[in-house]
């Protein structure tokens, strides 16, 4: 078993059980668990699930996110973001003309 997969087998036993997520807990599980880890794994992994509830995270996987609504605030700014567009194109037409009659295998 990797390194990695005994500590987030370790971070949702403690999840299900209700209990918070800390590098101690963590390494207790994976020590009793006979896995050999590196000891900042430990600490990388319970500051990035502090906080966090991974029944919710594990439910989720898979929906949209905040996507759709950056969406709507990018309509939202109207004829503002018509003038980037446009200047995008422009450019892209300056570099279609790169050719200069030779190839890479000539």
């Amino acid at each position: 078993m990797s390194a990695e997969l005994a500590i987030v087998y370790a971070a949702l036993i403690l999840q299900d059980d209700n209990i918070e997520i800390t590098e101690d807990k963590l390494q207790a599980l994976v020590k009793a668990a006979g896995v050999e880890v590196e000891p900042i794994w430990f600490s990388l992994y319970a500051k990035a699930l502090a906080g966090q509830n991974l029944a919710e995270l594990l439910t989720n996987v898979g929906q949209p996110g905040a996507g759709p609504a950056v969406a709507v605030g990018g309509a939202a700014a109207g004829g503002a973001a018509d003038a980037p567009a446009e200047e995008a194109k422009e450019e892209e037409k300056e570099e279609s003309d790169d050719d200069m009659g030779f190839g890479l295998f000539d």
